[in-house]
């Protein structure tokens, strides 16, 4: 993430190339040659003395929110920066250190931490507070943490406020809407027995829901299993309202993923768990469907931490932040080539995707379909791979690609974010226009024939990426859009505006819009304003 994205205006750097922070860090500081001390202020009458009031430069720096990689080229370009600025906590820091750590502290996840588990966070992350500041920032910017945020389940949906109140509505056959009861609802209803909890992050799989707060802990409501087949068998029983997930207490979960037979958690500190599953060692551990007690994802991802994870038909993406960079790592079924190592071989531990490195690109956002996966580079190029039905890929084809491949057709778009459910794709660039392509049903694509034919062409299969016209007729730039990851449900999909605006579309047989839906109706073509406010 880097300050433009943020928000934040972009100081510019000249004739200093981009490059990794540690690469920045560990390269020998060069003897600059100054005609005047601009630092220091001993030459030049009047001239701002930088070394005598640190204390306001380090205010600056840390209310400028500047980027990571911007704080590791201060350091490099002027001395005066890399020094020890003689501040408590730590008296050897720098004042870019300094900053970066002030920054850490504004986040709820750092907050709490005790000095052993910041310092252990520091070491994981390769040993500066600018790593674990980019750590933090990377989870922020490709899960929306502490930010609101719409998810379009299997059969019902789940809304938070930028404030982490929870609406949920849609069917709610095992309970999975958290209210009580196993009634279906048309309308956002909010969910009254988490009053004072602030949620910052929630999940859905067919009749499950999770949700995480602030303080790390774990909800869960519907099905009463972390392990179950999408369709079929119920668990032995369900659970109508948000219960604590007590084999979790002592985790700081900052973001829950359900797949088609497992559950996976990712912590504060970066690692993974996962629950069930694991009969036959898929995820690199032996349990069973019934198991409720979450196991370390093993192997290469032990020691690195993950920013992101995300969860498909029989298989998980963790998108992991090294000091080189961000890379993507795979596990589970390998099946349409979805795992990405360019074969279709199942993988009991994560294992690097290596494709990235081929193609230059820093992955920043992941996404895990049904049978396909794609992901957003920090240059906005947008990569997909695993099984092409529908054109899902965005190639223009059908075909199956068992490595990653860069979307030729969105080469002038930078995108920012990318969303994919049963061979579906969009993505969202950064001034707010959206792309789908793959499978039309149930009109979930957004893509309308202009005219009176009111069923149009919007069940059509699109092979590569189009512009979805009418979210850019509602005027509002989009920021997030989410779409139901279900080979079993009728897809609904749902694009959440900057200012918190919730606009809906597709299925909508279940009450999962959040609409109101005429006579025989089952679907809506169009984009439609959702009576509730998220911003």
């Amino acid at each position: 993430m880097d300050a433009t994205t943020s928000g934040t205006p972009t100081i510019q750097y000249h004739n200093i190339p981009d490059q990794p922070i540690t690469a920045i860090i560990a390269s020998p500081l060069p003897t600059f040659q100054r005609q005047q001390r601009h630092c220091f202020g001993d030459s030049t009458p009047g001239e701002f003395p930088l070394s005598a009031n640190p204390s306001i430069v380090l205010h600056v720096l840390t209310t400028c929110n500047l980027d990571p990689q911007d704080l590791a080229k201060l350091e490099a370009t002027c001395s005066f920066f890399r020094q020890p600025a003689n501040f408590a906590p730590d008296l050897d820091l720098s004042l870019s250190e300094l900053a970066a750590l002030d920054m850490c502290q504004k986040r709820a996840i750092f907050k709490p931490m005790t000095t052993e588990q910041r310092q252990d966070l520091k070491r994981r992350c390769g040993g500066s507070w600018k790593l674990v500041l980019r750590y933090l920032m990377a989870g922020e910017a490709c899960c929306r943490r502490e930010k609101s945020q719409a998810i379009a389940g299997p059969g019902h949906s789940i809304a938070v406020t930028s404030k982490g109140i929870v609406y949920s509505f849609g069917s709610n056959s095992s309970g999975q809407l958290g209210h009580g009861t196993t009634e279906e609802e048309s309308r956002p209803r909010p969910i009254r027995t988490l009053q004072g909890i602030r949620i910052i992050q929630a999940t859905a799989g067919a009749g499950r829901t999770m949700l995480v707060s602030d303080s790390g802990k774990v909800y869960a409501f519907g099905k009463d299993s972390f392990g179950e087949a999408e369709y079929g068998v119920q668990g032995s029983k369900t659970v109508t309202s948000p219960q604590l997930v007590e084999s979790l207490k002592n985790i700081f979960v900052v973001q829950a993923a359900i797949g088609n037979f497992f559950t996976a958690v990712l912590s504060r500190e970066g690692r993974v768990y996962t629950f069930s599953w694991g009969s036959d060692g898929k995820l690199g551990h032996h349990t069973d469907q019934s198991d409720v007690e979450p196991r370390p994802l093993l192997g290469a991802l032990e020691d690195i931490p993950v920013v992101q994870i995300a969860a498909g038909y029989c298989y998980l993406l963790c998108l992991a932040c090294q000091p080189s960079g961000m890379s993507v790592y795979s596990v589970g079924c390998g099946l349409g080539g979805k795992l990405g190592h360019g074969s279709r071989t199942d993988e009991k531990y994560p294992r690097l995707i290596e494709q990235f490195g081929l193609l230059n690109l820093q992955p920043m956002v992941v996404a895990a379909g049904a049978w396909h996966a794609a992901v957003v580079g920090r240059d906005g190029r947008v990569c997909t791979w695993g099984w092409g039905r529908y054109g899902c890929l965005g190639h223009g084809n059908d075909e199956c690609e068992s490595a990653p491949k860069v979307v030729e057709a969105l080469n002038n778009v930078k995108a920012v974010h990318v969303a994919t459910g049963d061979y579906t794709t969009f993505v969202v660039s950064n001034d707010g226009d959206v792309y789908s392509f793959g499978c039309g049903e149930s009109a979930s694509l957004g893509h309308n024939a202009v005219g009176n034919d009111e069923q149009g062409n919007r069940h059509a299969n699109v092979l590569s990426p189009e512009l979805v016209t009418s979210l850019k007729q509602i005027n509002e730039r989009v920021v997030q859009i989410s779409l139901t990851n279900s080979i079993y449900w009728n897809a609904h999909t749902f694009a959440l505006t900057e200012s918190g605006k919730l606009y809906a579309f597709g299925a909508g047989d279940k009450g999962q819009l959040g609409i109101e839906l005429v006579a025989n109706q089952t679907e809506r073509g169009n984009p439609e304003r959702v009576e509730i406010d998220l911003g």
